[in-house]
């Protein structure tokens, strides 16, 4: 009887050993989101270090989309994995559904964080949230999103000086001494300081939202001179006439004014140089990765919730909220367990993708979860998963404007917003749109449908006018529109498997 037992004791130590080993801890994951940084006019090269310790090491997606080129419903799609249409923010104000309680009961009670902390991640914020964070209206500082056992929030919207805090529940203000205040250091900091007292045990997640590049475009001081002969580019569309596209695009004056070029160039420069501080955030999160045996360990995304124009886009300064692709197309590079570095992947993706990547890193099973997205986690390490891309999605904004007219352009008259240097005004509550986009087995295609009195219509075919100089609509055979406005109708009302 005592061998029996000796041999049952030695099965169940050993079946203990091998659970413990199929039960390895899960892989830690960074997500470092930064603010309006576009990708196709020059966005990542001040980031010489974030290029070879994160794309260089891992996997750089050329077809990055953001399904909203606007902060706050970018933003709430990356926590959900969902399109606008279905967590329902629409704008960056309250009214818009940005951080309104409505959002705080419904989509955000189950956002991603929610179900990594659920599995034993231990969670870690740091920066810009959603733009209506801390406000009175949205429960003011005191608020904490589930989900976070860390919580180094920034009220309202971007500063890099100035602004409050609302840490793990508590209002820390903070004035304009470089050391101690400024937001993308601080954030940097805090980061660093967590790594280093979190527990071994447990897996990480990481969400860093440095303010930069976002205006006011304040550069740390030892930065503030770089980049002095940089201009915006003047290729592509720069400067170009939008004279067969929607009414917003055709008003700007063309060619643009001499004080309009200054203006944009001078934030072209300062943007890059708000950069250079997040380069450094990247540099020092991965040595400290390093130097505590959890680099080879830890997924490392780096993205922007929306692109930026600078005067490339027909003569429009300085914004974002377009359907084109300098708004619409993001930075993405992730290194990670099973990515091989040096890689280029052609397949689209979405930030609605980031939350059922993340979840299926953590080993969470992403089918039971309400996302539209899916996850690219085969596109970057196929000896880890099989999947396929998707050939067409969607991309739609809900335009904003003022009940009044700008007292400083009287003859725009009202329902105009984000009217810059010679009241060129960059939105509109009919600026509403829904596109679209066709990418890949030899389609490079775009099919916008604006609601507004004109019921007017963009099409593109980038294969061939990649700056989407010439709206073809008139041109292209109407079968092919009647199919892209068949798909457009199902993906405005999808919802989680039908919008893949």
């Amino acid at each position: 009887a005592s061998a029996a037992v000796t041999v049952l004791l030695c099965a169940l130590l050993t079946c203990r050993v091998r659970c413990a080993e199929t039960r390895a801890k899960p892989s830690n994951i960074v997500l470092i989101v930064t603010d309006d940084q576009d990708v196709l006019l020059g966005g990542l090269s001040p980031m010489k270090k974030t290029k070879a310790l994160i794309g260089d090491a891992g996997a750089t997606f050329v077809n990055a989309y953001t399904v909203t080129p606007l902060c706050c419903p970018s933003r709430s799609s990356i926590l959900t994995g969902q399109y606008p249409h279905n967590h329902e923010v629409r704008n960056n104000s309250l009214s818009g559904n940005c951080s309104s309680p409505q959002w705080q009961k419904g989509p955000e009670s189950q956002a991603f964080p929610v179900l990594l902390s659920k599995l034993g991640y231990q969670t870690f914020f740091a920066g810009k949230y959603l733009n209506q964070y801390g406000m009175k209206e949205a429960g003011g500082v005191d608020y904490i999103p589930p989900g976070w056992d860390q919580w180094h929030a920034l009220v309202g919207n971007s500063q890099y000086y100035n602004y409050s805090l609302s840490v793990n529940g508590k209002e820390e203000k903070h004035g304009d001494n470089y050391s101690a205040d400024y937001l993308t250091d601080l954030i940097t900091n805090r980061s660093l300081n967590f790594l280093d007292t979190r527990s071994p045990v447990h897996p990480f997640f990481l969400m860093l939202s440095p303010p930069a590049p976002h205006a006011p475009w304040t550069a740390a001081p030892q930065y503030q001179k770089d980049f002095g002969d940089v201009k915006a580019p003047r290729d592509g569309s720069f400067d170009k006439p939008g004279k067969d596209k929607h009414w917003l695009l055709r008003q700007p004056a063309n060619p643009m004014t001499a004080s309009s070029l200054a203006y944009l160039d001078n934030a072209y420069r300062k943007r890059w140089q708000t950069l250079v501080s997040v380069d450094d955030m990247v540099e020092q999160l991965v040595k400290k990765l390093d130097s505590i045996n959890e680099l080879n360990s830890t997924y490392i995304f780096f993205t922007s919730d929306n692109g930026y124009h600078t005067g490339r886009q027909f003569s429009l300064p300085i914004d974002k909220r377009q359907l084109y692709e300098f708004d619409i197309k993001v930075p993405l590079m992730v290194r990670g367990p099973g990515i091989a570095p040096k890689q280029t992947v052609e397949a689209p993706v979405l930030n609605i993708d980031l939350a059922p990547t993340i979840l299926d890193i953590s080993g969470f099973n992403v089918a039971a979860v309400n996302v539209d997205g899916q996850s690219f986690l085969s596109q970057m390490a196929p000896s880890l998963r099989n999947g396929t891309a998707r050939p067409f999605f969607l991309v739609e904004y809900t335009g904003e404007g003022h009940p009044t007219g700008d007292p400083s352009c009287p003859r725009l008259g009202p329902g105009l917003s984000q009217c810059f240097p010679d009241c060129v005004c960059e939105d509109a509550y009919n600026n509403t749109y829904a596109c679209v986009r066709t990418l890949g087995s030899g389609q490079n295609l775009q099919y916008c449908e604006f609601a507004d009195s004109e019921s007017f219509v963009e099409v593109y075919d980038l294969k061939s006018d990649p700056h989407q100089l010439e709206n073809v609509v008139k041109k292209v055979d109407p079968s092919v529109l009647q199919v892209m406005n068949q798909r457009l109708i199902k993906l405005q009302s999808c919802q989680g498997q039908s919008c893949r």
